[in-house]
């Protein structure tokens, strides 16, 4: 099969190759699909970079890529409830995406409101997003602040806090703001003054923060939520473990990637795509995403 791999940790346009690979096989309770597409998160160009060496260390080569979209081709033992011809999208380990082939060890159907694309870009957002909503715990009638609420993970966060009852503050640069509300958020802009524009949304106060981005503002959201214990981050480890708030990391959760997939079909949740790119173009799509700005989801397509 045709894959993009790197042998070595490094820059995209020096280490990102796209060429011929063994195909991988479902084991017990895995499936794999022939893939359609894959989508390109911070942890992919993270991880072939080597940052993140130290946590995650690839068995080089490895194949970029945590989650992807496609056709059910074959189906490991003990798997029920999903069919060879099924159109699925879900998350394999830490690599091999960004292939034609690809197992996948949590997945869900892909709702008839998506294309493949779109749900090449939900399974990561909705898996990290729910399991930080998730540790907030109720949120019925709760208002809450999401930080970075344009991306990929957080307009998943925005749609899905919407649906379990939150009144939710988004924040992003000015120009996103149309599009935050058109998910359901109430947008402002971060940075500096941030206090000061919820109060003025919330004069009562926000009740959890979840940040998205770790842009380094974490500081500000204790303060502004008045406790660590009502904030969580999925993006910046460093920070959470100074200032005793919750990191969260992405577990691959069958019942977080129903309930996105559920909001897919009644229309509450929409993967947005910032951008696509062929299997052949990754190390664009890769650096694309270094830039760390980017409205909605970056996808591979196969």
């Amino acid at each position: 099969m045709r894959a993009a791999r790197f042998h070595k940790y490094g820059p995209a346009d020096e280490v990102l190759v796209v060429e011929d690979t063994p195909e991988p096989h479902a084991g017990p309770g895995e499936i794999r699909i022939r893939a359609a597409a894959a989508s390109v998160n911070p942890i992919d160009w993270k991880a072939r970079s080597g940052a993140l060496a130290g946590y995650f260390p690839a068995e080089l080569p490895e194949i970029p890529g945590r989650d992807a979209a496609g056709v059910v081709d074959e189906i490991g033992e003990g798997v029920t409830g999903v069919a060879v011809g099924d159109k699925v999208f879900g998350l394999g380990g830490i690599f091999g995406a960004s292939a034609e082939h690809v197992v996948l060890t949590a997945w869900a159907h892909v709702p008839g409101t998506w294309t493949l694309e779109q749900a090449a870009g939900a399974g990561l957002a909705v898996a990290t997003a729910g399991g930080a909503l998730n540790a907030l715990g109720d949120l019925t009638g709760k208002t809450v602040l999401i930080e970075g609420a344009a991306g990929g993970v957080g307009s998943a966060a925005v749609s899905m806090a919407a649906a379990r009852g939150a009144t939710v503050i988004g924040t992003a640069s000015e120009g996103k703001h149309d599009y935050l509300r058109s998910i359901g958020a109430v947008p402002t802009t971060y940075g500096p003054g941030l206090a000061d524009r919820v109060a003025a949304l919330a004069p009562t106060g926000v009740d959890a923060v979840l940040d998205a981005v770790g842009s380094g503002s974490l500081p500000d959201l204790v303060a502004i939520a008045g406790s660590p214990d009502r904030v969580v981050t999925v993006a910046d480890h460093l920070r959470a473990g100074e200032l005793n708030v919750r990191h969260i990391g992405a577990e691959n959760d069958p019942v977080l990637l129903a309930e996105g997939a559920t909001h897919g079909a009644n229309g509450a949740y929409t993967p947005h795509i910032a951008e696509t790119f062929p299997l052949d173009k990754i190390a664009d799509a890769h650096r694309y995403a270094e830039q760390g700005r980017t409205q909605g989801k970056i996808v591979i397509t196969l």
